[in-house]
């Protein structure tokens, strides 16, 4: 206490003022607001300005306008730009001077916003390079943030390579060229690969300038499509067509090789101003058909996979690159006409015998049936002549029916020898195709690979107890089953037929006999060869009619005999002797004139 001081109060202090909240200074109140605003800046709502970034964190940005408070933003206003550090000048739109709190509100997006269209228009007019925050994906590319508008970037201008994952570039800042601007609509085209293509261009004008034909280059897998693959030289493209990505037939590019792989390719063509480059992978390995076994020849047997089917026949990959046909008529001894798919399919590993192999036209047939013996060979052996075998039907022809006893051993059964009995107009009357019948040798034709085959052979032939039966003369019961012009069939017991023509169907009362009647026939003529019975209705009513007139003739002739005898006898005698006396006056006239 005793080194306090009592100090004594300034004099001319105003201590009523103070309490009274006026200026306790001799300058007045309006005075020293005048000056203090003299060092802010002149700002108004709604107004845009440039300001610096005096401090920041994880999610906000303190931005100073030389005003007499800071403004606080979202640093996510940001977001296109993640470079952004202390110090940096920032445009900002003045939403409000001083809020209920007496913070000023400031917006860095409306500031883009305000002044975006301007800056896109300028962008493109200068192609000038921008940044842009990539929001998100949508049908067709990406939506991106340019100077606070949302701009379009198409998938196919993300990059000079295809795009196979858009995800990866949502939430990333790019530079980008401003590439079209719709005005009426307001719409923005923005590009990154347009970025890209200026300084590939120069690289690929030094990659171009040295290509030549047969060079060999390292490349990579850059997209792979049916026909074959795209390959990045380093800035150029080229195309090795499926043909000549292995020796061997691929169906699908991508069993070879895979995408982004690198590997060594060979320059095949290009066109004069380089644009289009053809490459080879095959031929960096030697022909496979410079490495087949050089002892391979004609008669060997072989196995292989199939690898491509025609009607024609069917190829075979023996070794990757190695193919040899084999023709249809290969496959079978039969010669009747089939596709190859009836005997195998791509993928079959198949054994084959080489017929013919030409190495310097690498080329090479081959044939499955030679594994089998040839059946013509010893065909007498098998089927000699007499020989009975069970065959299937194949075909028809007006006169016959074509059979296979197997496989490569075909027979003709002439429509005659079908049946003993039946007249067959057409075979499908007798049998049908796929059915089975049974066959006897008559002939062998080996030169025409076809043999001579009877069904009816294998019966007893009817006609040589027909031949006792319907004797000319004997009368039969028979049923008409057809009526033609020039007659009608006629059903006979035993199954046999009949003909009658017209004027012998005429019955005892003149009406003519008509269809599936039933009457009695003569028969009139047999001819065994022929197989032919020629029958007569009209001659079994007539010849009874006739026989009994010739009875009644006989009767009659005898009576009178029997009452005119003498006077015959009386005639006879007298001119027999006038006879004589005329024949004697004759004589002595002719002998008295010599």
């Amino acid at each position: 206490m005793e080194n306090l001081k009592n100090i004594a109060p300034n004099e001319d202090f105003n201590w009523e003022a103070y309490e009274n909240g006026d200026a306790v200074t001799n300058v007045s109140k309006e005075e020293l607001e005048k000056a203090y605003d003299s060092t802010l800046n002149k700002v108004n709502d709604r107004e845009v300005v440039d300001g610096t970034v005096i401090a920041m964190n994880k999610r906000e940005v303190v931005v100073n306008i030389g005003y007499k408070s800071d403004g606080i933003i979202p640093l996510n206003e940001f977001r296109y730009n993640p470079d952004l550090k202390v110090g940096d000048t920032v445009e900002v739109y003045i939403e409000n001077q001083e809020d209920k709190k007496g913070q000023l509100i400031l917006s860095h997006k409306k500031a883009r916003a305000t002044r975006s269209w301007d800056r896109v228009n300028a962008a493109l007019e200068n192609e000038e390079i921008i940044k842009g925050y990539v929001k998100c994906r949508t049908k067709g590319g990406m939506i991106v943030d340019v100077f606070g508008i949302e701009a379009f970037l198409p998938g196919s201008q993300i990059d000079v390579k295809p795009i196979r994952d858009y995800d990866v570039f949502v939430g990333k800042t790019m530079e980008f060229k401003v590439v079209k601007i719709n005005q009426e609509f307001k719409n923005v085209v923005v590009s990154h690969k347009a970025l890209i293509e200026a300084e590939l261009e120069q690289q690929k004008k030094e990659i171009i300038g040295k290509l030549e034909k047969g060079q060999v280059l390292e490349g990579s897998v850059k997209n792979i499509t049916s026909y074959g693959v795209f390959i990045d030289l380093g800035g150029v493209d080229g195309l090795i067509h499926i043909t000549d990505l292995s020796w061997g037939r691929v169906s699908d590019p991508r069993e070879v090789v895979s995408l982004d792989q690198k590997l060594n390719v060979v320059i095949l063509d290009f066109d004069d101003e380089k644009k289009r480059i053809a490459l080879g992978l095959k031929q960096l390995t030697p022909h496979p058909w410079d490495a087949l076994d050089a002892n391979l020849k004609v008669g060997d047997h072989v196995k292989g996979k199939v690898v491509v089917m025609a009607d024609y026949g069917a190829f075979i990959e023996i070794a990757p690159g190695v193919e040899g046909l084999i023709h249809v008529s290969e496959m079978s001894w039969s010669q009747h006409l089939r596709s190859a798919q009836d005997f195998m399919k791509v993928g079959d590993e198949v054994e084959a015998v080489i017929l013919t192999l030409d190495r310097e036209e690498r080329k090479m047939s081959l044939g499955i049936k030679q594994l089998k013996a040839d059946p013509w060979e010893n065909i007498e052996e098998k089927y000699g002549v007499g020989t009975k075998h069970t065959a299937k039907v194949r075909n028809f022809t007006n006169f016959g029916v074509f059979v296979e006893i197997e496989e490569g051993v075909d027979g003709l059964i002439h429509i005659s020898d079908l049946s003993w009995t039946k007249k067959i107009k057409h075979p499908s009357e007798f049998t049908q195709i796929g059915a089975e019948i049974e066959v006897q040798v008559l002939e062998i034709d080996k030169e025409n690979r076809r043999l001579s085959l009877g069904h009816k052979q294998l019966e007893e032939n009817p006609w040589d107890v027909f031949e006792t039966v319907f004797t000319v003369g004997s009368v039969h019961e028979g049923t008409i089953t057809e009526m033609l012009d020039k007659g009608a069939v006629v059903a006979l017991p035993y199954g046999v037929e009949g003909f009658a023509t017209p004027k012998h169907l005429v019955k005892e009362d003149g009406s003519q006999a008509q269809s599936n009647e039933k009457l009695q026939f003569k028969v009139i003529e047999f001819n065994k060869d022929a197989k032919r019975i020629i029958l007569s209705h009209s001659r079994v009513f007539e010849d009874v009619a006739k026989s009994e007139e010739k009875v009644e003739k006989k009767a009659s002739k005898k009576s009178s005999k029997k009452e005119e005898a003498p006077m015959i006898q009386n005639q006879a005698a007298s001119t027999t002797l006038g006879d004589i006396d005329a024949l004697a006056a004759l004589k002595e006239q002719l002998e008295g004139k010599k």
